[in-house]
């Protein structure tokens, strides 16, 4: 972290401080610390009014504490990133023993929320399995959007592939004659059983698919040339730490493609499909990037061909790692 610190006059501090001073606001801040979160979760974790919480969100986020942004109908508030704000919410975190026994309970309950958004996850997989590729209809056609992750992927050939919430396994299909080994990870085991299915066809031993969690890798550090996060990020509470988690298992100079839509206003993919995110800004993905050690390479967006089907743009982001290849195994530390 830089040593150049924000300062904060004596009233903006003094705000700061005041509305990090109670208790459900920090609890609030302990929270957003771990995930983005909606005036929903928070009011399941807190087991508060939404009027009461929604009131103490609006004082933090005027304090500059937190963030708000709007996706839809849905807004998310998620620690600030930067300014005088941003730093007094993080030495406080710092300062904040995680083994407190109110910090402890609300992670619990935190857990439970996310383990509700990932049972609505798999029981769409589950009940739309069939249907996945049918979906991607409603983009940029899946020729375009493939030829353009061939290009980017094209200066230089690598060895091994790790496609990241598989789906299908279209990726693995995509590259698996020209690599040695690729790996597919979903947690859904419908999705898996098309996967596997589609790589029998296509008669790529060399490529696998097995059940895992994209937020703790069942997988050890520096161990792929490629990942590749395709339509992905959407479904997840928490882009930002699948990527960190994605950069520990890069190799050094690997690169990492997230592929995804660009920010859009079709509410009923939240509300049929359980699209969690809808869409997301150049800037948002790029900083998940700089946060996870990586170096940003490319952007990129398609928008849908005229007179087609597609009413959503999709974007492409490259990274790269920069560890030179012959460097030490130490792995670089993430913020």
């Amino acid at each position: 972290m830089s040593n150049n610190h924000a300062q904060l006059g004596f009233e903006a501090l003094n705000a700061a401080l005041k509305a990090a001073g109670e208790e459900t606001r920090l609890r609030v801040l302990a929270l957003l610390a771990e995930a983005e979160l909606t005036v929903s979760d928070l009011t399941d974790i807190l087991r508060q009014s939404q009027p009461r919480i929604s009131r103490h969100l609006k004082l933090l986020v005027e304090a500059g504490l937190i963030e708000r942004f709007r996706e839809g109908t849905w807004a998310f508030f998620r620690l600030a990133e930067h300014g005088g704000g941003a730093e007094v919410a993080r030495v406080l975190l710092d300062r904040l023993n995680p083994a407190d026994q109110t910090i402890s309970r609300d992670r619990e309950r935190l857990a439970s929320v996310r383990q509700a958004r990932a049972a609505a996850a798999q029981a769409y997989f589950r009940s739309h399995a069939a249907e996945w590729d049918r979906i991607r209809k409603l983009h940029v056609a899946d020729a375009a959007v493939e030829d353009a992750i061939r290009k980017a992927l094209a200066d230089k050939p690598f060895r091994s592939l790790l496609d990241l919430g598989t789906g299908t396994g279209r990726m693995l299909e995509l590259f698996g004659p020209e690599i040695e080994r690729g790996l597919g990870l979903d947690l859904s085991l419908d999705m898996l059983l098309l996967a596997r299915d589609r790589l029998e066809q296509a008669g790529l031993k060399n490529c696998s698919v097995r059940q895992g969690d994209l937020y703790d890798l069942p997988l050890g550090n520096d161990t792929f040339d490629v990942i590749i996060l395709h339509q992905v990020l959407h479904f997840l509470d928490d882009g930002g730490r699948a990527i960190r988690e994605a950069a520990r298992v890069l190799r050094p100079g690997g690169r990492l493609l997230v592929v995804d839509f660009a920010p859009h206003e079709q509410e009923f993919l939240r509300e049929q499909f359980a699209h969690r995110r809808l869409g997301f800004t150049p800037e948002t993905v790029s900083q998940w990037i700089v946060q996870s050690g990586l170096e940003p390479v490319m952007h990129k967006s398609l928008k849908p061909e005229p007179g087609s089907e597609g009413k959503i743009a999709v974007s492409l982001w490259l990274a790269r790692d920069g560890r030179a290849l012959m460097a030490s195994p130490q792995r670089r530390e993430v913020a």
